[in-house]
């Protein structure tokens, strides 16, 4: 379980998912309750946020810089305090009524921090600077949960703190994608003969991060002007249009035939349309489509792509052949049936309730499901044999 990042935060991580989700419907409808100081819709949001995005982001870190830096990657003992620290995190928030708030925030602030330090210390003693700016990401997601806890133990409830979240998350997502959908696609298709290939990154891709986090600081402070916003909008619809060019540009309609690479293109569809709506809410100021955009983004975009890069990065670390069986079929289906759904919910004129417990059971059976079917090969160990292309 200990010998590689990706095996306990990938497992625990998922699991974490599928349980928040079902702890909190019932929850939010009044049936139970936790001892905690954060309102549902914040512990929610948090525990999605700072709860199983942080596990997903460390199990990807720590098994991508030593490739990265030619280093040997952080296992056993040290490993396996850090995934206590994030465990240890999870209790705080659940009984933070106990303990407090600033313990509170000790205890869950200190997983980012120390894996802040262990990728700096792995990047600057492999010398690859060039990696950094993932680095500030996780620094920059730091900060949004100390914003966040700030705003809910203060006011009980976050706007800027999710939003500064979501933002970051995104930005990472524009900048490991923008890595990974192309070259795991190029890969594929080579195999296959292809003549035609994704484009490389280039100089647009670079100012389409740009602009795109540009827009993305102009939506997390957005709120505080309130009414519409006009040129956010126009940033934001501008953003979209690079975005969803980037991603044709990669070559989406050529992967239909293994599900393993389409879904690293159906979750990054989620960025642009995410931008679409959020321009959208800005321009009409309009709560509907605000509610849209910020679940495009997280159940959609976030949901979608973290799967994605889990499945294929068990399969090729435990030497399993990189094809989607039904299991991993059924687990991409949950999850576009839940992000569709909740989307749905956020832009239905009536009632949503329907759309909302189908897009809770299928991100509890989407999220379960990975650890059912990937549990195994995360807690076994891998084939001498393993293709990584």
């Amino acid at each position: 379980m200990f010998s590689y990042g990706f095996r306990p935060f990938f497992l625990f991580g998922a699991l974490y998912a599928a349980i928040v989700v079902a702890v909190w419907v019932p929850w939010y409808l009044g049936f139970i309750g936790l001892p905690t100081d954060f309102p549902p819709i914040a512990w929610h949001a948090h525990e999605l946020l700072f709860g199983y995005v942080p596990a997903i982001v460390a199990g990807f870190l720590l098994t991508a810089v030593p490739n990265w830096t030619g280093r040997l990657p952080v296992v056993g003992w040290p490993l396996a305090v850090l995934f206590g620290i994030w465990l240890a995190g999870r209790g705080a928030v659940a009984t933070s009524l106990w303990i407090g708030p600033v313990p509170t925030a000790v205890i869950t602030l200190s997983f980012l921090a120390t894996l802040c330090a262990v990728i700096a210390r792995e990047i600057l003693a492999g010398r690859n600077r060039r990696n950094l700016k993932v680095l500030v990401i996780v620094l920059a997601l730091l900060a949004s949960q100390a914003l966040f806890q700030w705003e809910v133990f203060r006011l009980g409830y976050s706007v800027h703190g999710a939003r500064l979240a979501i933002a970051v998350i995104i930005t990472l997502i524009m900048l490991i994608g923008g890595r990974i959908v192309p070259s795991f696609t190029g890969n594929w298709l080579r195999q296959r003969g292809s003549q035609i290939m994704p484009q490389p990154f280039s100089c647009f891709d670079a100012l389409a991060i740009a602009i795109s986090a540009a827009a993305l600081a102009a939506w997390v402070f957005e709120p505080a002007r309130g009414g519409g916003a006009p040129w956010v909008a126009a940033v934001l619809f501008l953003a979209a249009a690079l975005q969803f060019v980037r991603l044709i540009r990669w070559q989406p309609q050529l992967t239909f035939a293994e599900p393993l690479v389409t879904i690293l293109h159906a979750g990054y569809l989620f960025v642009p349309l995410g931008f679409v709506l959020a321009g959208l809410a800005a321009f009409h100021d309009d709560a509907s489509f605000s509610t849209g955009a910020v679940h495009a983004w997280t159940t959609g975009a976030i949901g979608t792509m973290t799967l994605a890069v889990m499945t294929r990065a068990t399969l090729g670390h435990t030497g399993q052949a990189l094809s989607a069986g039904p299991a991993t079929l059924f687990i991409y289906l949950c999850v576009l049936i839940a992000a569709f759904s909740r989307l749905g919910a956020a832009l239905s004129s009536g009632s949503p309730e329907m759309l909302l417990a189908v897009s809770a059971i299928a991100w509890v059976a989407a999220f379960g499901g990975f650890g059912l079917a990937y549990g195994p090969l995360l807690a076994g160990r891998r084939r001498d044999a393993v293709d990584l292309s």
